[in-house]
């Protein structure tokens, strides 16, 4: 199945040097992918049934923020067959990138809402870092953006309000939370134990139950310490999430991978590798800690001939041998610059008449074949993986709700604008609409208002 949006439906993304002069007509052979066929785009026509990515929601790749996204330091599990264009859940027919399989439930401990930590981290954001340049981060967009006009004692004193005396009003917590940035929230945190002497995260807590107590103690976390606070409770106690630190950390960048590592051993206590291999094992194990690292190029001007070196690098290291190389894949995947990973798909594809996802689901299995495609297809467009995502944690009988609030958190800031234009081209629904019908009560109203119509 051919992965939606790419290229971007405006063209094949200003990298430079890319077709090279006087060959725009090559780039590449007919006949070779299976995209769908765009007018005046790449590549050409005769492909598969997916619908184009809605303009700039291609590269950028993974988690590059939005200015007031992340505040320093952007979700996985296995990939399900993908929902076609003839109507979702529904595969198109032809070749193109391979079917995934479900990817399990994600339930936190007890199997009701996280236990969340009464106090994060002393109600302070960490500090902000310098953001990424303004390359990385044109052509997505968040929901909610910073509130003008803001007073953060104001917004404590209208929470205050909302909370006192018997009963809560939920809708007056709503319509603050859902309006303010992460930066924003920490200021209200702090005005509130300013004001009234007391934690703002201790009372919301005592108001409030079920889903909608987890959505909204996780929008007053701070970005970093979100990430590091899933992270830990995918580790903690008996099993494994796996899909948590695939989402997670395969799909963040450089930045935040550090902040996330620090903000774990400074919050928690422990080291995050330390609790990665003890969790984990074999080529999976690898993979996580090579993530952890921190270090994959960010360079934005793409080489094409690495790219047409690593592909054949990993032909040779898949389908063209008999076996497996892992630790190739694992360092082409983990270290080369989403934009460059994307010229190693068009170039690998050239090579071996597959796509490389395809030879993944063939030379892979088990978690390490679901982070190595995660890597992939957050190159090839980020968007579309967290549409995915999305629509399986609501897809059939019940509501995977911490990835749900995850998800719609963490890229509130960032590009759930792009993320809901490819969810209505990928299942023919809105986001809105399938949340609307998943979901009840305050939850649904907080959730539609972070997401917007």
């Amino acid at each position: 199945m051919s992965y939606p949006g790419y290229p971007p439906s405006d063209g094949y993304p200003a990298f430079p040097g890319y077709p090279p002069t006087g060959q725009e007509s090559v780039y590449p052979p007919a006949g070779q992918y299976t995209y769908p066929a765009v007018p005046g785009g790449y590549p050409p026509a005769g492909g598969g049934t997916y619908p184009a990515a809605p303009p700039n929601a291609g590269f950028p790749g993974a988690g590059y923020p939005a200015p007031g996204g992340y505040p320093g330091a952007p979700q996985a599990g296995g990939m399900p067959p993908y929902p076609g264009g003839a109507g979702f859940g529904v595969p198109p027919a032809g070749p193109g990138f391979g079917g995934y399989p479900q990817p399990p439930a994600q339930n936190y401990a007890g199997g009701g809402p996280a236990q969340f930590p009464v106090g994060f981290p002393g109600g302070q954001a960490p500090s902000p870092m310098p953001g990424p340049p303004a390359a990385m981060v044109q052509g997505t967009q968040g929901t909610i953006q910073a509130a003008p006009n803001f007073d953060a004692g104001r917004d404590a004193e209208i929470l205050r309000k909302a909370m006192k005396g018997f009963g809560t009003d939920e809708q007056a917590i709503i319509d603050v939370v859902a309006n303010r940035s992460n930066d924003q929230r920490q200021k209200i945190k702090a005005a509130f134990k300013t004001m009234y002497g007391k934690d703002l995260i201790k009372d919301l807590k005592s108001e409030l139950s079920g889903n909608v107590e987890e959505l909204i103690l996780a929008l007053f976390m701070p970005s970093t310490y979100y990430d590091a606070w899933s992270l830990r409770h995918a580790m903690k106690g008996a099993g494994t999430q796996e899909s948590v630190l695939i989402e997670i950390l395969c799909t963040r960048t450089n930045q935040e991978i550090r902040e996330i590592v620090n903000c774990y051993k400074s919050e928690f206590g422990r080291d995050i590798e330390q609790d990665i291999r003890a969790d984990t094992s074999g080529h999976f194990e690898r993979l996580l800690i090579s993530m952890c690292q921190g270090n994959r190029d960010e360079n934005q001007t793409v080489d094409y001939q690495k790219a047409q070196e690593d592909a054949q690098r990993l032909y040779q290291a898949g389908e063209g041998k008999l076996g497996t190389d892992e630790s190739c894949f694992n360092m082409v995947l983990a270290s080369r610059s989403f934009p460059q990973l994307k010229a190693t798909v068009e170039a690998y594809s050239r090579i071996a008449n597959r796509d490389l996802l395809s030879s993944i689901d063939r030379e892979f299995s088990g978690n390490v074949e679901r982070g190595l495609k995660t890597i992939v297809q957050c190159a090839l467009n980020c968007p579309a993986f967290f549409a995915e995502r999305l629509y399986h944690s609501m897809r059939g009988a019940g509501t995977d709700d911490s990835t749900l609030i995850r998800i719609v958190v963490t890229r509130s800031e960032i590009d759930l604008v792009q993320i809901k234009q490819m969810f209505t081209q990928m299942y023919q629904k809105t986001l809105a609409t399938m949340i609307a019908s998943d979901t009840s009560g305050d939850y649904r109203r907080l959730l539609l208002a972070i997401v917007g119509q």
